[in-house]
């Protein structure tokens, strides 16, 4: 090499590292002036300002307001919510193990968790809590009720709640409650197995392999495996790849994060002989499906090891680490992003272009690349993991969610257990025509008020025709659309009869049955659980969409 070329190749090195110290002077400069901004802003306001402020609240509401302008996954917590990260990542905390909800102005237990303390005391869906530790529950909201009912492992806790109308006492001991990620598996039919899984909590993958190895052990001849997703938001990517690991070879390559900072950059590879590489496999997703939900669809959709069976999923391929800040707190904040076998990423909206109204937008169809799986076929970045069979989503009518919301289906069930000691098993029970006929009947003289999106729409044109002054002709049409709605709606109840008695279902069983009992029973209705059934037994329709 010629001393020209070293002594220009020197001058460029020397100018680019000028350059980046320069920017990075002015990137510092920046940073401290702005910061110096900021805390006079502070300052002055606790100085000067008219009324008394709350630092601490003011703080959070800056630092909020800052990190929004980023992704909804960096987020500022404060000490006061370490434990609620907890239960996000960890799928533990300390407490009763209940759910509970807010009616009426009172707090009601909804459902005490097998094997967990509450369960164990004795309290029981539809106990109204009156008193927790000497502190009165009446007219507190259930947000203030469940900080009484949290606390240190171990720790004793006195609940007074009142059951059809007599006040109860239950003394017993808080524990660290560990929410089950699998909280069912089983055969459904045909020896197809099934397993649910709720999120990627500490141990999910364990608790996956051991529910399928125990499918394998009672059910020699099993033919298949429908692993559910659906309504699985996500958690801990280790654990996605522990999910992936049972059904792959070991040192498979199954997610990648990339960042800012190049060096914590990494790659996840299955580190442990798989448990079975041949058995048939369909995951189900939906909408709601997200994060590491996503990797394990995806990852095994790029593998050609599954049939991705549903909806869309949610796309995020953000991943976020925890980083501790002073006093306590913590900061969630997205350092990377994922990256499949096939080498695309799923993450559906871009957070670093914003519209004129500040609003991120999905990623357009024209910026969508191209990938192949390991066989060949086509998939696409940017949008979420698109299943290989799409099925028809099905949105809840407004007056199941009526009779959700307004917990009455959850009333009905708390009359119905003092009615009947038991019920057959979950795949036996059944609502039957008299038990929802007794339901109408509950509900006749209670408020289950709603409005459909076809009423919105035809007060919306009423209004709107009001305020232009259309005709009397045109005005009285709507009125007769309306009425006529009126009248469609009474029949809501016989139109809506298959769901709203599912909904029944659900209510009743965990009354006897828990929350396996619930699941179990939903299985025998679920069209979506039936078509991945079906795939699966038809081996041939599964290998050609395998092998397009």
């Amino acid at each position: 090499m010629s001393k020209k070329i070293i002594l220009l190749a020197l001058i460029s090195l020397l100018f680019s590292y000028t350059v980046l110290n320069a920017q990075k002077e002015d990137n510092g400069f920046e940073l401290s002036k702005n910061l110096e901004i900021f805390t006079s802003v502070y300052r002055n306001l606790h100085l000067n300002y008219v009324d008394e402020i709350n630092p601490g609240q003011l703080m959070k509401t800056a630092i909020d307001a800052m990190l929004s302008k980023l992704d909804p996954y960096t987020n500022y917590i404060p000490e006061s919510d370490i434990e609620d990260v907890k239960l996000q990542l960890m799928g533990q905390y300390g407490g009763i193990g209940a759910l509970i909800h807010q009616k009426d102005g009172k707090v009601i237990i909804s459902e005490p968790y097998e094997g967990l303390p509450a369960y164990k005391a004795g309290l029981k869906a539809g106990d109204i809590i009156i008193e927790v530790n000497g502190q009165n529950a009446k007219d507190k909201n259930s947000d203030q009720v469940r900080e009484y009912l949290r606390g240190q492992a171990g720790s004793e806790i006195n609940i007074k709640v009142l059951r059809d109308g007599k006040e109860l006492e239950k003394k017993f001991h808080r524990e660290e409650i560990t929410l089950q990620n699998v909280p069912y598996y089983g055969i459904v039919k045909n020896n197809i197995g099934y397993i649910k899984l709720n999120e990627f909590t500490k141990d999910a993958g364990n608790n996956v392999l051991n529910a399928y190895k125990d499918l394998k052990n009672k059910n020699k001849d099993l033919k298949g495996l429908v692993i559910d997703l659906r309504g699985n938001g996500g958690g801990l990517l280790n654990e996605a790849v522990n999910i992936v690991n049972i059904f792959v070879e070991k040192g498979q390559t199954i997610v990648s994060t990339k960042g800012k900072i190049t060096e914590k950059n990494q790659t996840f590879k299955t580190m442990f002989s798989p448990t079975d590489l041949n058995i048939p496999i369909v995951v189900l997703v939906d909408g709601s499906s997200a994060s590491a939900s996503e990797i394990v669809a995806g990852s095994l959709q790029d593998l050609d090891r599954a049939v991705i069976m549903g909806e869309r999923t949610y796309g995020k391929g953000l991943v976020q680490n925890i980083i501790p800040l002073t006093y306590n707190a913590q900061m969630k904040v997205t350092v990377s992003k994922y990256y499949i076998p096939s080498g695309r990423c799923i993450q559906a909206i871009d957070y670093s272009h914003r519209d004129d109204n500040g609003r991120a937008n999905k990623i357009p169809d024209s910026l969508k690349t191209a990938f192949k799986t390991k066989g060949g076929r086509v998939v696409y970045d940017g949008f979420g993991i698109e299943p290989d069979i799409n099925l028809e989503s099905v949105y809840a009518s407004p007056i199941a969610i009526s009779i959700i919301t307004k917990f009455l289906a959850f009333d009905f069930a708390s009359e119905f257990v003092k009615k009947n000691s038991s019920i057959p098993s979950p795949r036996d029970f059944k609502i039957t025509d008299e038990i929802y006929n007794d339901f109408v009947e509950f509900i006749k003289n209670k408020d289950y008020t709603y409005s459909t999106i076809a009423e919105r729409i035809v007060n919306d044109l009423q209004e709107t025709s009001n305020k232009e002054k259309y005709g009397e002709d045109i005005l009285n049409e709507i009125k007769n659309l309306k009425s006529k709605l009126e009248s469609d709606k009474k029949n809501d109840l016989i139109k809506y009869k298959d769901e709203i008695k599912d909904i029944l279902l659900s209510e009743i069983v965990v009354r006897y049955y828990n929350q396996k009992g619930r699941i179990e029973a939903l299985l025998q209705s679920d069209k979506d659980v039936k078509r991945a059934t079906e795939l699966l037994i038809n081996q041939l329709e599964y290998k050609k969409i395998l092998n397009k």
